[in-house]
Order: C-alpha cells, then sequence, then structure tokens
C-alpha cells in the first residue's frame, strides 16, 4: 500500500500546469553503511494527475494499492541535502500497482449487457458529455 502524503503544482512546456500526487510507502529498516545502526525510511515518488488543486487537496491520506520501486534510469546529478555533497545516481523510485512480491492482481470486468445512449469524450482535456 502507499499513502498520498501531498501534491505539489508543475508547469508543462507550453506554460500550462497540471498537479502531481506525492506517494509515500510503507515504513522500511535500512542498515546504515557508516554506523551499522538501523534506521527507518520510507520511499517516495510523484504520480501525475488530471485533478484540479481542490482535488489533490482532498486526495491526502488516502491509501492505494500498490507500492514504490527502484528504476533504472539515465545517471543524474544529486545533491544530499544534508551535507551538499553532489552524487550521481543511475535510479529513481517510481509507483507500481503492484505489491512487491505479488502478481498483478487488477482484475478486467467485462459486461455485454451495457448500452449507452450517451457517448463521453474529451477534446479538451475536460469531461465532456455529448448526445448520440
Amino acid at each position: 500500500m502507499v499513502t498520498i502524503i501531498n501534491y505539489k503544482q508543475r508547469q508543462k512546456e507550453d506554460g500550462s500546469t497540471f498537479y502531481v500526487l506525492e506517494v509515500q510507502g510503507g515504513i522500511e529498516m535500512v542498515m546504515s553503511q557508516t554506523t551499522n545502526q538501523f534506521y527507518a525510511t520510507s520511499k517516495k515518488a510523484s504520480i501525475t494527475s488530471t485533478f484540479d488543486e481542490l482535488t489533490c487537496q482532498a486526495l491526502i491520506g488516502t491509501q492505494m494499492q500498490g507500492s514504490i520501486v527502484k528504476q533504472e534510469c539515465e545517471p543524474y546529478e544529486y545533491t544530499v541535502k544534508d551535507t551538499g555533497e553532489v552524487i550521481i545516481l543511475h535510479h529513481r523510485f517510481a509507483y507500481s500497482l503492484n505489491e512487491p512480491g505479488k502478481e498483478n492482481t487488477v482484475k478486467q470486468h467485462v459486461s455485454n449487457s451495457f448500452a449507452s445512449e450517451i457517448e463521453s469524450f474529451s477534446r479538451n482535456g475536460k469531461h465532456v458529455l455529448a448526445e448520440v
């Protein structure tokens, strides 16, 4: 499980804005390489969303299925906040729908009896109903 702990506004190249949800995984115990003592930590990641700011605020504290996983990526520089040291990282943390060690448990439910008189589509990123 992950918990939505915050949200942030981001800007696209075209100048428009959107919101990302910050999610945090469960507590993990890690042994320090310098002191050989355990410390508690948790992984964090961001998920892009289509929500407005009020919805993002309301979602803080919500728990969702999934986990935060380590994902390989192109090398990049990272500055350690406490020491100011600049290091090169080759990974990032990303949200995964699957819990660690479990298969994908998402099931699709299909019903042939569903019929609709209205079609739903979007041309501008907003939910719009159109009569057919």
